[in-house]
This record gives C-alpha cells, sequence and structure tokens, in this order.
C-alpha cells in the first residue's frame, strides 16, 4: 500500500493533511487518492438532465474535493455524454466516507476511485499490492449494489523520483538500479516518510541511503535545487512535468496499485455507460494524466476544458 494516500496520504495543492485512512506522505498538486476531503477544489462542476439512476435514465458522475478527483470525474461525464448518456454532475462533494454512502444509496451513480485506498477503506488489513490482487480483493469486499470496472494505466501513488540529469548521470530507470548509487544520496520525503519506508526499502530493493531529510511538500523542489537526489514524489504531481523529474519504477511493488478505477452503482449504469467508461480507462496513463493536471493545478485551466481536449485527442469525445 502506498504511504501515499489511499488511506494514507492527502495532499490538495501543495497542502499535506493526514487523513483517516492512513500515512501521508509528500504534497502533490493531484490531490489526494483517497478521496480526503481537505484542501483546494477546483471549479467545472454543473449538471445536464435530472436525477436518478437505471438503464435509460441519467447517471449522476460524483467527484471528490480535490483538483484530480474533479478533472476526472469531468473526463468520465463528457465521454458518457459524448455516447448518448443522460448525465448529471456533482463535483467537489467531499471525502471518501461521504461519496461511498451516497453511491451505496443510488444518489451518485459513478465515482473516479482508486483501487488501492478503495481497498484500504473497505479492509484496513488487506495486503493485496498488485493491480489484479487488489481488484479481485475488491470484488470480494464490495457489497452487491456496487461495481469497480476496468482500471486505467493511470496511477496517482508514492514514488522515488529523480531529476532528469540524474537519470541520465546514473542510468535510473528503476528503484532497483539505486543500490549501487543510495549510499551517495541524500531522500526527502514527509517527515514521517524514514520511519515508515526505510526498513522496507532495505528490504525490498537493498537500499541504503546516505542521509534523509524531511522535506514535506517542498519535496519536489528540494529535488531541482539538488538538496536531495531522491525524493517521495506522487506520480500526477504536475511538479513532475513542470521541473521534468523522473518517477523510477517500481518492479517490486514497494508501493502498491493505486489505478484510476470507475467505481459504479450497477443498477445505474447499463452496457453503454460501461463501455464509455472502460474506454477511458483504456486510454489513460499516468503520464497523461500529470499532464492534464499540469493544466489544471499549475496552468488554471478549467477542469472541464482540460477533460473535452483530452476525450477529442483520444477519439472519446
Amino acid at each position: 500500500m502506498s504511504t501515499h494516500h489511499r488511506g494514507r496520504r492527502a495532499v490538495v495543492l501543495g497542502t499535506l493533511a493526514a487523513l483517516a485512512l492512513g500515512v501521508t506522505a509528500c504534497g502533490s498538486s493531484g490531490g489526494d487518492p483517497l478521496g480526503g476531503g481537505s484542501g483546494a477544489t477546483a471549479s467545472g462542476s454543473g449538471s445536464t438532465g435530472g436525477s436518478g439512476s437505471g438503464s435509460g435514465s441519467t447517471v449522476v458522475v460524483g467527484s471528490a474535493n480535490f483538483p484530480e478527483n474533479v478533472l476526472l470525474g469531468s473526463i468520465y461525464s463528457q465521454a458518457l455524454k459524448a455516447k448518448g448518456v443522460k448525465v448529471e454532475e456533482k463535483f467537489n462533494i467531499g471525502s471518501r466516507e461521504v461519496l461511498y454512502g451516497q453511491l451505496q444509496s443510488g444518489n451518485l451513480t459513478v465515482l473516479p476511485e482508486y483501487n488501492g485506498a478503495l481497498l484500504s477503506y473497505l479492509d484496513a488489513k488487506a495486503t493485496a499490492v498488485t493491480k489484479e490482487d487488489v481488484n479481485a480483493a475488491l470484488t470480494k469486499a464490495l457489497p452487491g449494489a456496487l461495481a469497480i470496472l476496468d482500471s486505467s494505466p493511470a496511477e496517482d501513488k508514492d514514488s522515488l523520483s529523480v531529476t532528469q540529469a540524474t537519470a541520465d548521470k546514473y542510468n535510473l530507470k528503476s528503484i532497483a538500479d539505486l543500490a549501487a548509487k543510495a549510499g551517495e544520496f541524500t531522500i526527502g520525503g514527509p517527515p514521517e516518510f524514514k520511519t515508515r519506508r526505510e526498513q522496507q526499502f532495505k528490504d525490498v530493493y537493498g537500499l541504503t541511503f546516505k542521509e534523509w531529510k524531511p522535506t514535506g511538500d517542498t519535496t519536489a523542489n528540494a529535488l531541482k535545487d539538488d538538496n536531495v537526489q531522491v525524493g517521495n514524489v506522487f506520480t500526477t504531481d504536475p511538479k513532475i512535468v513542470q521541473l521534468k523529474l523522473v518517477p523510477l519504477a517500481d518492479p517490486k511493488n514497494a508501493f502498491g496499485a493505486q489505478n484510476v478505477t470507475p467505481l459504479v452503482n450497477k443498477a445505474g449504469v447499463d452496457a453503454t455507460a460501461t463501455a464509455a467508461l472502460n474506454a477511458v480507462s483504456a486510454k489513460l496513463d499516468t503520464a497523461g494524466l500529470t499532464s492534464l493536471m499540469k493544466r489544471v493545478a499549475i496552468d488554471k485551466e478549467d477542469p472541464s476544458a482540460v477533460a473535452k481536449d483530452w476525450l477529442k485527442a483520444n477519439g472519446l469525445g
């Protein structure tokens, strides 16, 4: 499971906030995959059509109150509309606890979720880390009225990231590649990062770093300034694009899966809606979502406009 949100993290637009679901990590302008309910919100909500659920009636798309989730909600909403589905948008609602109850009651039909975070919410003792295992566990844990659709490759999760210059100089592509150089590198992250991750990195990847610095929500900038050489940055943090950082691959799953995944009330989605949402998941990857979040969080573009551009570019709008 990631120290990230999902049960362990929360940061919205540079603000770190500990969530009830778990560990806090460095700041992500994208927001909190756990559906944290703190921090800034993004505009772009609106509605078309009435309320209700069921095949042929209105699908109500909700979102948590952080910019990335609002953007994802808008992508889902517009993808559904493009297939002739009647949609009502209810964005910026709040935390997972509120959203989940609304979905169970049928007041909401579709939510952009993060599979690892959702599993932690439903089962605090869950140990699954791969996308496949997490989704299998979710299928068992969800009540009969709810279901997950196809997960996207896009993940908002913890990473160990380096600058492009560092990656090029030392030929770093995965966390495993750090083993030969970790003793010379300083690593940065939230204050609790060392306590929670030092032994794991030793056990899983054989890493022993020269020094651990508490860099909190300034981790990305600390990397750029070479105050640290390795940093805990969330994979959809727009500073990855802005500062040209490189999230290292995690082949041994030190950080668990956090794939963007539609969570639905089954009574409210028909085959057309399901296909439209699965088509979004098939196209949405982490690099693409990070680029979109730069437009929303740094360039301050309207999430609905950013969503429209992405859908058009991917033949889904």
